[in-house]
């Protein structure tokens, strides 16, 4: 059996014990050994010390004076190495105010490490009686289990991590890492190929993990697979020579040797010093308009398209299904649905015609027409995207007050559903699919600012979310995004964003939190990047300006969302051949033109 060594603060510290206690029994012909711990142990330590902060509970703000004092002894006194003292000052911290969060992890931290494992299991379970959210405290739980010989215990807690923060690479290696020891080999695979879909700097120790998952299933082909991803992403590995051997091995249908594991983290060079505040601020702003630029610049424009469009059918093809009936999007029968909004001088136009409209696909008129419909007769599928990030500090509980208000207008009744995300520099699900906007609304009040801001890996999360849901009749996909549009921590980038966005048919809306900059000053990146997301998606952005505007550009945001038109046609000389689709419509009344926001084109597929 193997175990994991260490325990995670709230704080962002990471608490190696007093001594190396790894309990190492090794599956023979395997290759899995005492270096995946060791290279695990050491990359949790690197990723969390790397971030600004870790994960904090709304609860810890509320403790007092008394208790904050005993609560910083105690992990003063942990890092010295005192960890008889540090439980006691954690102890009273607890004994102060009981809900302290932060303390019961620090103290089951405590305990871990004085060998009292019972305790410790019990700390970190009273920390997620108070707080459920919170990933640090299921990470902990599962660390624990393991030393006290309970891998399915500790996957189960790993698990329920890695749904809250589904993006975190660190959470996926310990869940691949629990999963091997239950012998959980398709898990594994599932796990590494989720952690492989989004950035994962740091961990290409998962993929020795599922080579090793393949080998238990005597699957050799896949085995070399995962080697070789291996390879790729750490190629300057001090094992990565090994891994091209067993390769080699392999194609040489060689028996192939037990294998030492590799070193998963990255060699990071130590600087003589860091950059400056305004340096870093400076980069992240050329970054982010280099962003803009890229998915503007990849955006295909109808931009020949003129009012002389070829004009929609008026009527339903008679083979054509018609009213509600269920379809789905580039279907055998090649059918595209898209949703758009018409406003007129700023108010949205809630009684347009079909006659009324004009639209081309790839600059042609569509082949048929299957259906029109106002949003209002379709459910809705909302994710509410939240920023928690450490600029949002001072106007959190406004914020959450307002997009609480804002679900209790659009999440109506049981054909509506909507999730809650939270991102600083982790993505939260802080509340899964839920029609019930009591719930959805706990959701939003237990999330804390904290961290850094990755806004695009957030919006990502959220379309795929959106799309994985099976659903048995149209429905309306829309993101909420809530945020001041400044990203400096994700993985994937925002034209990236916006391509998983259009290919999961999501329009996204977006409401800067930004107060300083007027609604059109693009010289501001976040106010752009807003923009951008929102125009190229068929959404809309807004821009209150101030804290006490916010309400009323939700209020207004509603009014779009359920005043939206829903279009399925089949394309004219359509071909599945994976090419981008430019898409134009224009909406008229007696020669008056209207503005529509509409997403500007689709993906085919192929066959």
């Amino acid at each position: 059996m193997l175990s994991l060594a260490g325990c995670t603060l709230a704080q962002g510290i990471h608490i190696a014990p007093a001594e190396n206690n790894f309990d190492v029994m090794l599956r023979e012909g395997g290759i899995v050994d005492l270096h995946t711990l060791e290279e695990l142990d050491r990359n949790q330590r690197i990723q969390t010390e790397s971030r600004s902060s870790a994960t904090v509970s709304k609860l810890d703000l509320k403790a007092n004076a008394r208790a904050r004092g005993a609560y910083a002894k105690g992990l003063r006194l942990f890092v010295k190495k005192d960890f008889k003292g540090a439980a006691q000052s954690l102890e009273k911290a607890v004994s102060i105010y009981a809900d302290f969060v932060s303390a019961h992890n620090a103290l089951g931290c405590a305990y871990f490490s004085l060998g009292e494992n019972g305790r410790a299991r019990d700390e970190f379970n009273r920390a997620i009686a108070l707080d459920d959210h919170l990933t640090v405290s299921y990470m902990n739980l599962g660390r624990v289990e393991l030393g006290m010989g309970q891998p399915s215990a500790a996957q189960s807690a790993f698990e329920r991590a890695s749904a809250i923060a589904p993006l975190d690479s660190n959470l996926l290696m310990a869940l691949a890492y629990a999963q091997y020891l239950n012998h959980d080999y398709a898990g594994v695979v599932k796990t590494a190929q989720q952690a492989h879909s989004h950035g994962h700097l740091g961990i290409a120790t998962i993929h020795y993990f599922a080579a090793a998952s393949w080998q238990a299933q005597n699957n050799l082909e896949q085995t070399r697979g995962e080697l070789e991803t291996f390879v790729s992403e750490d190629p300057n590995s001090p094992f990565a020579d090994q891994a091209r051997q067993t390769i080699q091995q392999i194609d040489a249908a060689q028996v192939h040797p037990a294998l030492a594991m590799t070193s998963s983290a990255p060699t990071y060079a130590a600087e003589n010093s860091a950059p400056s505040l305004l340096g870093q601020k400076a980069l992240q702003d050329f970054r982010q308009k280099q962003q803009i630029a890229e998915a503007e610049a990849a955006e295909s424009v109808c931009s020949n398209c003129s009012d002389a469009s070829p004009p929609m059918p008026t009527s339903p093809t008679p083979s054509s299904p018609t009213g509600k009936k269920s379809f789905t999007f580039r279907s055998s029968v090649d059918e595209v649905a898209v949703f758009f909004t018409v406003t007129d001088h700023g108010r949205s136009v809630v009684d347009l015609k079909q006659n009324e409209i004009l639209l081309s696909d790839d600059k042609k008129a569509p082949a048929a027409l299957f259906g029109f419909h106002t949003e209002s007769d379709l459910p809705l599928r909302l994710g509410l995207v939240i920023d928690t990030s450490t600029s949002v500090r001072g106007r959190i509980s406004f914020e959450q007050a307002a997009a609480a208000d804002f679900l209790q207008q659009v999440v109506k009744g049981k054909d509506d559903l909507g999730f809650v995300v939270g991102f600083s520099d982790q993505i939260i699900l802080a509340k899964d699919f839920s029609h019930d906007v009591k719930e959805l609304s706990r959701g939003i009040d237990q999330l804390a600012p904290v961290g850094g801001t990755a806004i695009w890996d957030a919006v990502s999360f959220a379309a795929d979310k959106l799309a994985d849901r099976k659903e048995t009749q149209p429905v309306a996909r829309v993101i909420v995004v809530i945020s001041d549009g400044d990203d400096n921590s994700s993985s994937v980038t925002l034209k990236q964003a916006i391509e998983r966005a259009q290919r999961d048919e999501v329009a996204i809306y977006t409401v800067s939190t930004r107060y300083v900059d007027p609604q059109n000053d693009l010289e501001s990146p976040g106010n752009h990047a807003m923009k951008a997301l929102a125009e190229l998606t068929g959404g809309a952005s807004f821009f209150p300006g101030y804290a006490d505007r916010l309400k009323g550009s939700l209020a207004e945001l509603q009014q779009f969302l359920r005043s939206r038109y829903l279009i399925s046609y089949r394309p004219a000389a359509f071909q599945h051949d994976g090419r981008y689709r430019s898409l134009e419509i224009v909406a008229r009344r007696s020669g008056h033109k209207f503005k529509v926001n509409a997403r500007r084109g689709y993906y085919s597929d192929t066959n």
